[in-house]
């Protein structure tokens, strides 16, 4: 069955009569905020391939090298361990470190998908992942909060509902994301119940899945199957997720657990190396791409000895770090070009890619936030990343999510929305027209096509001030971080929930009421 009919399935599942009234309800909408959603990007411009071929097999040899000699722990997971043994890996005697022979995993990895679809519930938001596309997703997974009202403090579940409104809100954001930020005052065993439904009732875009322990992921695909249907996610990846490899060269049981709910369900699993080079691996660009590479396709290719031709993607995750503290560092050199290698071993392989965002180490969203988030951002777009977390409201190494700086990434990407679509050369865009009309010494400002094209000819920042220097003093002297504070909050005053089947909803709640039921509270 095609997507296009697997749309249209789901949509009369539904039923139609959801679609008028979610347009009557954006028309009912404030004019203050365009929140129009984006269509994820369909790139019309090249990636900046850095390493040349001989590059490239230097080191995809030290790579199945680090896989045969050096081997990947697979801790705490039998299973997995005797899925490779009978694919023709070795054990070493501990029972857990694999040496997987050359081009082994590589051989497994030809039934994962080049790209794929994951559906939103509301089917117009769907995504592409990989193939040239570029998908932004939000900030992913800090314990802290930040803003100019509070300051930094521990994060709540009504953050986390802001961070998914604002999200939704967003128009250069085209998914909802996973822990946007880590709701504290939830236990630690049930937060995960309100976080997806966060997801799933104030968006209709795609989410990310719990990963913190297998029945939590089990817990999701159960309500992603309530909102789609059993069938359909079967069939179909409803649902994507982060599993990060424990660098260097070992993989958890925690994560592989919450992997094989997600392969064997069809759903699917970034699987992402978390590197802080000269830590977790070593300080060189190459040598670290040649651990990380190894990990993930380790990783990558237990999802197909779980489930043939379940969707998976190529992660990588690379920072710097200090030498004088040990503290992570972001926007730095050294991090853009493993990103720009792992992007072109994920192409040489065949499957999507996971990079990048607005990474930074600021505290707070002052000069040094913006020129690393620029730095990261830009060669996100530039590298080709596929799915892009932490692309809005990163702040502090990933330890707070910030409210002003979400929205400011969020104008940043919208920058790049545009620039990914390359330069138009319909009769419009060559606007000799305009030319003709104009001739020499006059100005374009009056003529036709000016007037035609002024509303969408440049990019409208929603954050910069370009007034004049008086009319920006009348206006309180405001610097960037201050207009995005009220930005965030007439944004959140004006959200208005996406619609919803009252009959998935209420089997949702039930479902969460259930599971809380079933177990006492627990904080650790």
């Amino acid at each position: 069955m095609s997507d296009e009919q697997q749309t249209e399935g789901r949509r009369g599942r539904r039923g139609r009569g959801d679609r008028g009234g979610s347009r009557a309800r954006r028309a009912q909408r404030s004019q203050r905020f365009d929140t129009t959603p984006l269509p994820y990007i369909q790139r019309s411009i090249p990636v900046l391939d850095l390493l040349s071929e001989e590059g490239l097999e230097i080191i995809e040899n030290n790579s199945e090298t680090i896989m045969e000699e050096v081997g990947i722990k697979i801790a705490d997971d039998p299973e997995v361990v005797a899925m490779w043994k009978e694919a023709g890996a070795d054990v070493a005697k501990d029972g857990e470190t694999l040496h997987v022979p050359r081009g082994l995993a590589r051989e497994l990895l030809k039934t994962a998908p080049s790209s794929f679809t994951q559906h939103a519930r509301n089917a117009d938001r769907s995504v592409k992942i990989g193939d040239g596309s570029t998908v932004f997703a939000p900030v992913y997974g800090p314990p802290f909060i930040r803003n100019l009202d509070e300051g930094r403090r521990y994060a709540t579940i009504e953050d986390f509902r802001n961070f998914v409104k604002l999200a939704y809100m967003t128009p250069a954001i085209h998914h909802s994301g996973g822990t946007v930020c880590e709701p504290v005052d939830v236990p630690v065993n049930k937060r995960h119940l309100d976080m997806v439904y966060s997801h799933i009732r104030h968006s209709d875009k795609p989410f990310m899945g719990s990963v913190t322990a297998p029945e939590r992921a089990a817990d999701t695909v159960a309500m992603a199957k309530l909102v789609f249907g059993d069938d359909f996610v079967e069939n179909n990846c409803c649902i994507i997720n982060l599993i990060n490899a424990n660098s260097p060269m070992v993989f958890d049981g925690t994560m592989l657990g919450a992997m094989k709910v997600y392969a064997a369900s069809n759903q699917a699993c970034v699987v992402s190396p978390f590197i802080l080079a000269g830590a977790m691996s070593p300080v060189t660009v190459a040598g670290t791409v040649a651990q990380l590479f190894a990990e993930a396709q380790v990783g990558m290719a237990t999802t197909q000895l779980i489930r043939k031709g379940a969707p998976v993607v190529f992660g990588t995750f690379g920072s710097s770090i200090s030498m004088q503290s040990g503290a992570p560092t972001f926007g730095t050199p050294e991090p853009t070009l493993v990103l720009y290698a792992s992007a072109q071993l994920a192409r040489r392989v065949g499957v999507p890619f996971r990079s990048g965002g607005s990474l930074c180490g600021s505290k707070i969203p002052d000069a040094q936030a913006a020129y690393e988030s620029a730095q990261t951002i830009q060669a996100t777009l530039n590298g080709g990343v596929n799915f892009v977390l932490h692309a809005a409201g990163w702040l502090e190494g990933g330890l707070a999510s910030g409210y002003e700086k979400f929205v400011m990434d969020a104008d940043q990407i919208g920058m790049m929305q545009v620039l990914a679509g390359g330069i138009g050369l319909t009769e419009n865009d060559q606007a000799m027209d305009a030319i003709r009309e104009v001739g020499p010494g006059a100005h374009f400002l009056g003529c036709d096509h000016t007037q035609a094209n002024f509303e969408t000819a440049f990019y409208r920042s929603t954050i910069a001030d370009n007034n004049s220097f008086e009319q920006w003093e009348s206006e309180g002297s405001q610097d960037a971080a201050l207009r995005a504070n009220k930005l965030w909050k007439d944004m959140l005053a004006d959200y208005q929930a996406p619609d919803i089947d009252p009959g998935v909803d209420e089997a949702l709640n039930a479902f969460i009421a259930q599971k809380k039921d079933s177990m006492p509270d627990a904080f650790t």
